[in-house]
């Protein structure tokens, strides 16, 4: 089992290297900065690593990958590329069946309330959001996106409201287009717990060309 980590060096990317490395699987990460990829090699020895702009990647840079992740993380001024670098990989793998792609979503394109509303929208009501908003809004568009393409063997995980830095919680939720809260009524998912289920996914997989969530319970 071969994957290969675009955005390798960010929050989710880290943590689902690491998760991966853990359990055996051969992993080749990239990101654009070889002092940052080259510290991610020192803590996860096995792995291969390739530095080089998301956008110029080509077909031969896979290198025979069985799945590819998408967690590249992009600034709210240049949020639109979430959805350029998911048109981009879509039309890399067109009619490839043994290429899988997953893409690390946002919490904004899931829905809360009695009215099952989009996260999004709250966010958009929010006044101090304004700066940053721009991310949730084209995660949205990245997954309306994909949700057109049925001939790509990809799935996508949205993590809950919060997603922050942290290890694997004990116990999981999981759900498909709702956001979660635990029993708490806290609505998180931290780092390791993402990689978690995004490796699982990987070896037993579920999902195809759709979305699921999950948070910590």
């Amino acid at each position: 089992m071969k994957i290969f980590v675009i955005g390798a060096t960010g929050m989710a990317g880290s943590a689902i290297v690491k998760e991966a490395a853990s359990q055996g699987i051969e992993v080749l990460a990239n990101g654009r900065s070889v002092d940052k990829l080259q510290a991610l090699k020192q803590n996860n020895t096995s792995i291969k690593i390739l530095a080089k702009d998301a956008f110029l990647l080509e077909l031969g840079d896979f290198e025979n990958a069985d799945v590819i992740i998408d967690a590249f993380a992009a600034k709210p001024v240049e949020a639109y590329l979430q959805v350029d670098l998911a048109s981009k990989l879509i039309a890399l793998f067109r009619n490839n069946k043994s290429v899988r792609i997953a893409f690390i979503l946002g919490a904004g394109s899931l829905l809360t309330g009695q009215d099952d509303h989009l996260v999004v929208r709250d966010i958009e009501a929010d006044p101090t959001s304004q700066a940053w908003r721009a991310v949730p809004q084209n995660q949205l568009k990245e997954l309306n996106f994909l949700k057109q393409v049925d001939n790509v063997d990809w799935f996508g995980v949205s993590p809950a409201l919060s997603f922050v830095p942290g290890p694997r919680a004990t116990k999981i939720l999981f759900g498909e287009d709702h956001l979660l809260f635990n029993e708490n009524g806290q609505s998180e998912t931290t780092a390791g717990t993402m990689a978690a289920v995004v490796v699982n996914e990987i070896l037993n997989p579920k999902y195809h060309q759709k979305r699921f969530t999950a948070a910590n319970a």
